[in-house]
């Protein structure tokens, strides 16, 4: 598929939206409905987040009709976390994801950041060792007591600039 993709700032009047294709995205990996109804307040994006300077978030659009998105923040000095990637269902392995990172790793850089650490889904952790993430251990899930996921981090000095507006 060719896609001309636009990346923009999410404001606040799109903090539904982007909540409820979080809760699509993550439901794709075939989780139960209680497993899903545990993470609902995590996957929660309010007005008051995005106007907010704890997380900058970012969706990318096609024709105007969203794709997926992410957040960062600013975790300490250089370093920023991913708080949040998210792909449309129907989406999921056609570049999108790629994209959203790629877009994301500029974006740190323009802030100063040496590292973006990811804690990521089980079932993310292919792509992101595909993205250039380096395992460094795991954190417990704020969601689901007991459960570990995986924790990366992607090191920032050697990637080069994006190119935004890109086609895939």
């Amino acid at each position: 598929m060719n896609f001309l993709l636009n990346f923009r700032d999410a404001k606040p009047q799109d903090a539904d939206l982007i909540s409820r294709l979080a809760v699509r995205s993550k439901s794709y990996w075939g989780y139960s409905k209680e497993f899903i109804e545990a993470c609902r307040e995590e996957l929660l994006v309010t007005e008051q987040l995005i106007k907010s300077d704890k997380c900058h978030y970012v969706i990318v659009e096609s024709k105007e009709r969203l794709l997926g998105y992410y957040a960062i923040e600013n975790s300490c000095k250089q370093e920023y976390e991913l708080e949040a990637l998210f792909v449309e269902p129907e989406y999921i392995g056609q570049g999108i994801g790629k994209a959203l990172i790629s877009h994301a790793k500029n974006s740190v850089k323009k802030l100063g950041g040496k590292s973006l650490v990811i804690q990521g889904d089980p079932n993310a952790e292919k792509f992101y060792l595909a993205v250039g993430a380096k395992k460094i251990g795991s954190r417990e899930s704020a969601s689901i007591p007991g459960r570990r996921l995986p924790l990366f981090k992607i090191d920032l000095s050697d990637v080069g600039a994006a190119v935004l507006g890109s086609q895939i």
